[in-house]
């Protein structure tokens, strides 16, 4: 007899789901699986924490960015980075973004996006894997990001030119893994998970705001970012 299939981490809850999920609020929180939780992440110093750490006495809205070239991910971040504290601070939530790559690559990212909320990487991917996040893209309509700015040919160009003339040639991470969105704690609670489908599948952040009580930012005031 084949044995029973795992219980997975937790389930999605996207704009294709059944209204009830999506509507549910932190009192009906999910737990994340110990082990996901003991996995290790690393801040912009190499110093090692439990990912079940950044959330344990506190709500987190938690996002996965593709890889620190994404020039999608470099202007969603950018507006992440546009959230102010107070508003945060009022709800007892904060922001942490997780990327994929060397913990070099954090200081430079932030610099370049503006961004001073909390950010770790997981270079290993575990963490990626065991919350399900897709690798490759899923043809599927996404509609038009308010996060996105630029167009693919010019995107990509810039992402390019930030690869060759970097200290270290690289591109930052794994190019073919998708990122997502959470909102977790306190403890191992899960409130609300999408997994992205492709790189314009990223949850809009007002939307996400509004699951935890922040009130919306208005996003079409941009910041004084180089863009090299």
């Amino acid at each position: 007899m084949a044995a029973a299939a795992p219980d997975p981490v937790t389930r999605q809850v996207s704009g294709r789901a059944a209204p009830a999920p999506a509507l549910s609020g932190p009192e009906r929180g999910q737990p994340l699986a110990a082990a996901v939780a003991e996995l290790p992440v690393q801040d912009a110093s190499g110093k090692r924490l439990r990912f079940g750490a950044l959330f344990r006495e506190r709500r987190a809205i938690v996002v996965f960015v593709r890889h620190f070239l994404c020039y999608i991910c470099k202007e969603y971040v950018e507006d992440l980075a546009k959230i102010p504290k107070s508003f945060l601070q009022e709800a007892n939530v904060t922001i942490i973004v997780i990327g994929q790559s060397s913990y070099h690559h954090i200081e430079p990212f932030c610099k370049l996006t503006g961004y001073a909320h909390e950010i770790y990487v997981d270079p290993e991917r575990e963490i990626y894997k065991r919350l399900g996040m897709k690798r490759g893209e899923e043809i599927a309509f996404s509609g038009q990001s308010p996060h996105i700015k630029s167009n693919l040919l010019s995107g990509s160009l810039r992402s390019l030119w930030r690869a060759v003339t970097g200290p270290l040639f690289d591109f930052q991470g794994d190019p073919a893994q998708q990122g997502g969105t959470l909102i977790l704690g306190p403890g191992n609670n899960v409130h609300f998970m999408h997994r992205d489908r492709n790189r314009l599948d990223h949850k809009p952040i007002n939307s996400v705001l509004q699951l935890v009580g922040v009130q919306p930012v208005n996003f079409t005031s941009r910041p004084s970012v180089i863009h090299v």
